[in-house]
C-alpha cells in the first residue's frame, strides 16, 4: 500500500529535509503504530507529535544519534496485586519503535509528554562555517551572508 499524500509542496519549501520526506513516502506499508504528526513551526524549527496514549514518561525512550531519531515504548509489567479484570481492551499498549531520519545539523531541542501526546521539538542549526560567505573581488575579507544581508565575518 502506497502513501497517497503528496509531499511535493513541502519539498520545495524546506531545505535539508529530503531524506525525511523520502522516509515518509516509503513508509506506506510499514506499521502505523503509534500515529504521529510532523509540523513546521518556523523556518528552522520543527515538531514531531507522537500519540502514545497509555504510556508513562518512564516507559518511553527517545534516542538521537547522528541523523536518526528513535522513539520507543514498552509498557512496564503489572506489579503484583495490580491485576485488572478487563472486559474489553481497546487501548493499544504494545511495544513500539518509530525511527525518524533527520537532516544534517538538526538536533532535538526538547521533549514533553502530556495528555497522551509526546511532543519532540527539533531545531536546525547550521554552523557559521557552513553558511554562505560573500567573497569580495579584489582581495577583501570574506563577509558572512545572514538572511540576505551582509555581516562582518
Amino acid at each position: 500500500m502506497r502513501n497517497s499524500f503528496d509531499w511535493t509542496p513541502y519539498r520545495r519549501s524546506t531545505v535539508g529535509f529530503d531524506r525525511l520526506f523520502d522516509f515518509l513516502e516509503s513508509s506506506g506499508s510499514a506499521d502505523n503504530y503509534p500515529p504521529f504528526d510532523i509540523e513546521k513551526i518556523a523556518d528552522d524549527h520543527f515538531r514531531i507529535t507522537v500519540a502514545v496514549a497509555g504510556f508513562k514518561g518512564n516507559e518511553i525512550d527517545i534516542t538521537a544519534q547522528q541523523n536518526m531519531l528513535s522513539v520507543s515504548g514498552r509498557k512496564a509489567p503489572a506489579a503484583e496485586g495490580e491485576g485488572r479484570q478487563l472486559l474489553y481492551s481497546g487501548i493499544a499498549t504494545r511495544a513500539f519503535e518509530r525511527r525518524f531520519q533527520l537532516a544534517d545539523f538538526v538536533r532535538v531541542d526538547r521533549a514533553d509528554l502530556a495528555d497522551g501526546l509526546l511532543v519532540i521539538d527539533l531545531v536546525r542549526e547550521v554552523p557559521d562555517a557552513m553558511k554562505p560567505h560573500k567573497i569580495v573581488i579584489g582581495g577583501g575579507k570574506p563577509t558572512l551572508v545572514v538572511d540576505g544581508e551582509q555581516a562582518a565575518a
